[in-house]
């Protein structure tokens, strides 16, 4: 346990109340050891983004303990949360989330905008990380000028900002054509290995999941690793 990067215990979620009562989660555990990318699958509805929230802090559990980087959730309080999603879990969704009027470079700047970094500091931790996902020849484009590949490439550089020690990527795949969503995919696993970030990521395309070092199955509540 000492050397994982996120441990959920027993974790119990359940939407509503009564006959129509939707349990979403049924006593998951499991561990995410440093540095690897564990892929969730599961069919819709399975729970997946569910989990991902809670682990993200986005979401509270009705039962169970999530410890991300050390940090047990349920001590932290709505400051310490807010403290762990700014700077320890970076957050990449299947909708981008991109702000349609700033570049390439000032979407990725935003998290930094928000800590207040240095602005030199800003532009170089930027241009590194464009670089880092092949975007540095796209850095003043807009969302709309870029593929919905491109796209998916700024979310991550901007979920890296930061210097985050845990990616939580909800089926970043999901908009993207196979072959764009395979080199999305093959680019996560490389920044998990070259930023040394630990990576927990929801798909439901069976084609991405031999490209992570482990694979956990949502089913009826529970997990089921493969």
């Amino acid at each position: 346990m000492a050397e994982s990067a996120v441990v959920v215990e027993d974790l119990r979620r359940t939407y509503g109340s009564g006959a129509s009562a939707v349990h979403a989660l049924r006593g998951v555990s499991f561990a995410v050891p440093r540095g690897e990318l564990v892929a969730l699958k599961g069919r819709s509805g399975s729970g997946k983004t569910t989990l991902l929230n809670l682990v993200g802090g986005l979401d509270t559990p009705d039962a169970g303990k999530i410890t991300v980087e050390g940090l047990d959730l349920a001590e932290l309080g709505e400051d310490g949360l807010l403290e762990l999603r700014r700077d320890r879990v970076g957050f990449i969704f299947q909708s981008f989330g991109l702000i349609p009027i700033l570049t390439a470079a000032e979407n990725v700047g935003v998290p930094l905008r928000l800590r207040k970094t240095d602005p030199r500091a800003r532009e170089e931790r930027v241009a590194l990380l464009l670089a880092l996902v092949g975007l540095a020849d796209h850095a003043e484009q807009r969302p709309g000028e870029l593929s919905g590949g491109q796209q998916q490439r700024v979310a991550i550089a901007r979920a890296l900002a930061n210097k985050p020690s845990l990616l939580i990527a909800d089926e970043p795949t999901g908009q993207l054509d196979a072959e764009t969503g395979l080199a999305v995919m093959e680019l996560l696993r490389a920044v998990v290995r070259g930023e040394g970030v630990t990576a927990l990521v929801a798909t439901h395309d069976a084609g991405l999941l031999d490209l992570a070092d482990r694979v956990l199955e949502l089913s009826d509540g529970g997990i089921v690793e493969r």
